[in-house]
């Protein structure tokens, strides 16, 4: 898949763009598969916590799941594929580590809405003063993505100076979601077929509604960096697995243990390890 001319132009001026129905069926049908998986290990996880909530996820409402791509046999061969390549050497560089990844569901008839901020507000919210190039998420709809369901809409960098300014984000009580714009544009709804990615940097606000249909509305999510974030006491932030260095693939499968991870993720993987993987 190329990334055409007029697709680099308007991520270029807007920050975001849309590649329609760039990802395979088989690949469509193994991610949907893949999500079913770690959504059913992550409700069980919560049900042995005695909790519905942590952090940003709402069990049967919301799910944020990341960092589980090393858990699954298929994952990796998306996560660190052709597609990604194309796509993230044409808005990104020739040079190319991921840095994050994770599922986003919202539940039938009562996934919640998700506020508007930037993913680099998460960022600099618990690492005040954290200076970062922009990064690049890879928004993939694995369903057909509307209003009704809670697709994400998008400000373009030109109309509220979002290209290099990470607003102020406060914290909303109740949902846990960062607020990082409360002004009165709607943004650009993103409607787009099962298939679909949605690009934008980690400095375009964007928001997502909820979920009024009665089929799940499901989303992954990779997100790559240039070169390695760092957190202020100088660990990793999230990771920065080599991915592509010239424009040519280097991902290694066999050395992705972990090692170019943060602590924190580190920490997560080796824990999943010793619970073979059931526990989340």
């Amino acid at each position: 898949m190329q990334v055409s001319t007029a697709a680099r132009r308007r991520f270029a001026d807007d920050g975001f763009v849309i590649l329609e129905s760039v990802i395979d069926d088989a690949t469509l049908a193994m991610l949907r598969e893949e999500c079913a998986v770690f959504v059913e290990r992550t409700d069980l996880w919560l049900e042995r916590r005695g909790t519905d909530v942590f952090g940003i996820t709402h069990r049967g409402k919301r799910y944020f799941i990341s960092n589980r791509y090393r858990d699954s046999e298929r994952m990796r061969d998306f996560v660190f594929g052709e597609l990604m390549r194309s796509i993230t050497t044409a808005l990104l560089g020739p040079t190319v580590y991921l840095f994050n990844e994770q599922w986003v569901v919202k539940g039938a008839e009562q996934g919640m809405r998700f506020a508007w901020h930037q993913d680099s507000g998460y960022v600099n919210f618990r690492d005040p003063g954290n200076t970062h190039a922009p990064y690049l998420t890879c928004w993939c709809a694995l369903d057909d993505m509307t209003r009704e369901n809670g697709t994400i809409s998008v400000l373009p960098h030109r109309r509220v100076g979002s290209r290099n300014t990470v607003f102020a984000h406060r914290h909303e009580p109740g949902s846990n979601d960062l607020v990082g714009y409360e002004g009165n544009d709607p943004g650009e709804l993103c409607e787009m077929p099962a298939g679909s990615v949605a690009v934008f940097t980690s400095t375009s606000l964007h928001r997502s509604g909820a979920n009024t249909t009665d089929k799940l509305r499901r989303a992954y999510l990779t997100q790559y960096t240039a070169a390695p974030i760092y957190a202020s006491n100088g660990d990793l932030w999230a990771q920065a697995v080599p991915f592509v260095a010239a424009g040519k693939l280097v991902y290694d499968r066999g050395a992705d243990t972990g090692e170019h991870a943060s602590r924190r993720v580190r920490a997560a993987i080796a824990e999943r390890q010793r619970a073979g993987a059931v526990d989340q």
